[in-house]
């Protein structure tokens, strides 16, 4: 079977990770503010929260945003749920905002229009969370001007877009958001084996999530409430959690970190293969706008139904048979049984429910050959066309 994502692990990655299993340290030590720091650097960005996933990252965002009860989150319907299981577990209501027919991304269209009547009611969202999927940047500039007109304030969830660009810099930078958030799960482009990573310019959103990442604990005699009774002295002074990265997580990251241009290199290298040779195969492909350099953790396609003999699950459970591990990204949040308890229901997102409709993900990582992306292709014209 050719999976749909897979972790490149090197020898100097796991010379890193035994280091830090034979030193003093392996929960918390120098190798996480290492990490922090390199990515930061990266990324172009003042602050990093390195975190024990993704999930938590976004959640710890919203927190430091200020979101509870009674306040309005929106995000996209093609996500993984996490990107809006964070603002329920603040308290908050979450919403969504239809996807682009092309990018797959929040549409930008579709967002002003809602704001308009969400002004009109007063029921504007606090934070807008744009899902950069594939990989693929949103539009960050056209998002960010809606928000200092509407006044809600953003978090990229970029779990997919870690060595991406728009318009020229590095994701992750939040020059266009208050926060963006990375995962570093093993089919994403760099791995830590689980964890994730909050990035901010803003010194007080750095250290909200610094606190409630570990506890709601303190050591700085700022923050405690009365003079420290001796060094040993912390004070816990909010109800955090223990959303922790290890040293050992770090080191595997901070390895990763120094083939990571490679691997988005590389999956562009492969991405323009299929590009070429899906040509003529009904289907099409995530549109890249020109100020846009996708990580590319995922490539996508939407099949052309009407020129497809198969019906989608037929075309999708060929492949499987034929021994290539497609998946689907993703099953769109509202449609979730949990979700339509709120009201959610078929027909609220079309653009979403017609992607997922049609969508396929095809294999995609570094170490993918030609010859298998060749089965790849083969495969898929065999499942579109072939009788069973």
């Amino acid at each position: 079977m050719i999976p749909y994502g897979r972790q490149q692990i090197s020898e100097a990655d796991i010379q890193a990770v035994v280091e830090v299993l034979k030193s003093d340290f392996l929960t918390q030590g120098p190798a996480v503010p290492a990490f922090e720091n390199a990515v930061s650097a990266y990324c172009g960005a003042d602050y990093a929260m390195a975190v024990n996933s993704a999930t938590s990252a976004l959640h710890l965002a919203c927190l430091a945003l200020g979101v509870h009860a009674g306040d309005y989150v929106w995000t996209s319907p093609i996500t993984f749920v996490a990107s809006a299981n964070c603002a329920l577990y603040c308290g908050a209501e979450i919403d969504f905002v239809d996807i682009d027919p092309l990018t797959f991304n929040l549409s930008v269209q579709a967002l002003e229009e809602k704001l308009h009547r969400a002004e009109q009611s007063s029921r504007l969202p606090k934070v807008i969370i744009p899902v950069h999927l594939c990989g693929l940047s949103c539009d960050m500039q056209a998002i960010h001007r809606l928000s200092k007109r509407y006044g809600f304030r953003i978090i990229e969830d970029a779990s997919h877009a870690i060595g991406g660009k728009y318009r020229g810099q590095p994701i992750g930078n939040c020059r266009y958001s208050d926060i963006s958030v990375f995962s570093f799960h093993p089919v994403k482009i760099i791995t830590t084996g689980e964890g994730g990573l909050a990035l901010t310019n803003d010194p007080d959103l750095a250290r909200r999530m610094a606190l409630l990442r570990s506890h709601g604990i303190t050591r700085e005699a700022a923050e405690m409430t009365r003079e420290a009774d001796g060094p040993w002295y912390y004070q816990q002074i909010e109800l955090g959690f223990n959303y922790r990265m290890t040293d050992i997580q770090a080191s595997l990251g901070l390895s990763q970190l120094s083939r990571m241009d490679a691997f988005v290199a590389r999956r562009q290298q492969l991405a323009e293969f299929y590009r070429q040779n899906l040509s003529g195969l009904p289907v099409t492909v995530q549109n890249q706008p020109g100020d846009c350099y996708s990580a590319l953790h995922l490539f996508v396609i939407r099949l052309q139904l009407g020129e497809c003999e198969k019906s989608h699950r037929e075309v999708f459970c060929r492949l499987r048979e034929d021994g290539i591990g497609v998946n689907l990204h993703y099953i769109p949040v509202h449609l979730q049984p949990f979700y339509q308890k709120f009201g959610f229901k078929p027909g609220d997102y079309p653009q979403a429910e017609h992607y997922y409709a049609e969508a396929i993900t095809l294999p995609l990582y570094p170490d993918l050959s030609e010859s298998q992306q060749m089965q790849v292709v083969a495969a898929l014209r065999d499942a579109c066309f072939a009788k069973y």
